[in-house]
């Protein structure tokens, strides 16, 4: 299941007013914090934030256990339907790419990985909750959307331009505490993926984490060698 805690902003977002009526889809959480939620082990925990830049709505959706990311930006104002169609179609296209851009396609069993995400992510649900450490990230996140939007002069107009800015953003090391210290989100959905929704022991996950990160130092090498010329 895929559960996706609010902020108030968000919830706010997810929310419409039919006849002076607040009519939301947000519903109260069955426990204060999402780490209480041992009852729903599998669900897959995200927190929401929306902001408005350029006067258009953007929502920040980071995963709570491995601080990946992703942004939505021109996000239709309570459409819950459409905004869980495009987060989907995103984050499974953002894996995927990810995992064929680093050598790791090896590991997918396709079809396995098919029945599984559509088993696990068939059903959502929406939360008005907090998350702090994470939200933390996502203002850092969006401070830097921000800069990048004001020196384009646009939101990206395209989700080809939008998961490429959230490959570069969870390119970047974060503080952690799922992990112990600092990560990479990207390395860290990757794994993640590989146990949930492959079927990968944690000897099969840790030759992808090894096989990952020796292509990110071939192409670093790559890229070195080449701005010398």
């Amino acid at each position: 299941m895929l559960i996706f805690n609010c902020t108030e902003a968000a919830s706010n977002f997810f929310s419409r007013v039919h006849k002076g009526k607040k009519i939301t889809p947000v519903e109260k959480p069955p426990t204060p914090t999402i780490e209480d939620d041992v009852h729903v082990e599998s669900a897959e925990q995200w927190l929401v934030h929306a902001i408005s830049v350029q006067r258009k709505h953007v929502l920040f959706v980071i995963h709570v256990q491995t601080r990946y990311c992703m942004i939505f930006a021109g996000a239709k104002k309570a459409d819950v339907e459409g905004f869980v169609k495009r987060f989907t179609d995103r984050w499974l296209n953002g894996v995927m790419r990810d995992a064929m851009n680093h050598d790791a396609l090896q590991w997918i069993a396709p079809d396995v990985m098919q029945e599984r995400f559509d088993e696990g992510c068939h059903d959502y649900q929406l939360y008005k909750r907090g998350h702090r450490s994470a939200q933390g990230h996502i203002k850092e996140i969006a401070w830097i959307f921000e800069d990048y939007a004001a020196e384009w002069g646009c939101l990206p107009p395209d989700e080809i331009m939008a998961s490429r800015f959230d490959a570069r953003i969870n390119g970047f090391v974060r503080g952690n505490n799922s992990v112990k210290g600092y990560a990479l989100p990207d390395e860290e959905m990757m794994a993640h993926w590989l146990r949930q929704y492959c079927g990968l022991d944690e000897s099969g996950v840790q030759k992808a984490r090894n096989r990952r990160q020796e292509v990110r130092r071939e192409i670093r090498a790559f890229e070195e060698a080449d701005a010398s010329h």
